[in-house]
């Protein structure tokens, strides 16, 4: 079974270098990689995303995701449709992902995330997944950042998720992780080393509310918005574009509105449709002389770009 995993792999990155272009002029679409930030609740947002590419036929050649977003990504590579995700994000809770405890590391673990992921995921494997898939997440003793992209899925998404003084750290292959949006806020970065030529980038960018902050989490979610805007030069720039859905309004643990925060995703995405159909648009050969009832036109290298 891994001697056959290993060679579904190897078709799928040589289709891939293929999509890419053979260096003869022809033309080929740039390889696509979507950079799914985190979240909590607002990470909902990412489904309209997708729709909106779906719809439009973009696309996705690589994906990484950052906390939320890497659950968000774990789902759509394995193989679950949008209408399939928009069905599981009307009916989760909190309490479907974490759950209160006793301890110095946290206020709660995120242990039931793995019941709900064996559950709705389609591929456990990152081997198995129809899109590439990478998962960013924090080494808590070297502040190193970690990328999985091989391996078992759900400790990866885990590990992801653990939002530092809410969840638990994870433990995975000996090290102690935390959320990766501490390295990786959003994770443009890691789809330059995949292969991605154009970088799309989801940032969900929190608010406090009109009355100022109501709990500890605001506290923290606010700090770490704050510590992500005066580091974003890097993420930043590894992306050809930044969406950000509005999301200002709702708060970390607003899973009852699944369907507004879709519909900000969408919102967003369909804004930023026309850059990116730009992107794909069909260009002429490169380098190549153009011959037309006798008349001979020379291509600008500027096109093949």
């Amino acid at each position: 079974m891994k001697a056959f995993r290993h060679v579904a792999r190897t078709v799928r990155a040589f289709g891939r270098e293929l999509a890419r272009g053979s260096g003869l002029g022809i033309s080929q679409p740039p390889a696509l990689g979507l950079a799914l930030g985190g979240g909590f609740a607002r990470g909902i947002a990412h489904i309209g995303v997708l729709k909106v590419l779906e719809e439009a036929q973009i696309p996705i050649s690589f994906i990484a995701g950052t906390s939320v977003g890497s659950l968000i990504g774990a789902a759509y590579c394995g193989g679950l449709s949008v209408a399939e995700l928009e069905e599981i994000a009307a009916g989760v809770r909190s309490h479907h992902i974490a759950r209160w405890t006793l301890s110095k590391l946290g206020l709660a673990s995120n242990q039931r995330m793995a019941v709900f992921l064996h559950r709705i995921l389609k591929q456990k494997s990152f081997d198995d997944l129809k899109i590439p898939l990478a998962i960013t997440a924090t080494d808590f003793a070297s502040g190193e950042g970690v990328v999985f992209r091989s391996g078992p899925l759900i400790d990866a998404v885990r590990a992801s998720c653990a939002y530092p003084g809410m969840f638990l750290p994870v433990e995975v292959n000996g090290r102690l992780m935390v959320d990766g949006m501490l390295a990786y806020p959003v994770p443009s970065v890691p789809l330059r080393k995949m292969g991605a030529r154009r970088v799309l980038s989801i940032h969900l960018k929190s608010g406090l509310s009109a009355t100022g902050p109501r709990h500890l989490f605001d506290i923290i979610g606010q700090s770490f918005s704050i510590a992500i805007d005066r580091g974003a030069g890097v993420w930043k720039g590894a992306s050809d574009l930044v969406v950000e859905p509005d999301v200002k309004a709702f708060a970390y643990d607003d899973f009852a509105r699944a369907g507004e925060l879709i519909r900000a995703g969408e919102v967003a995405m369909r804004e930023a449709l026309p850059q990116v159909r730009r992107w794909f648009a069909v260009e002429k050969p490169v380098r190549q002389a153009k011959v037309n009832a006798g008349v001979v036109a020379v291509v600008p290298e500027a096109e093949a770009s």
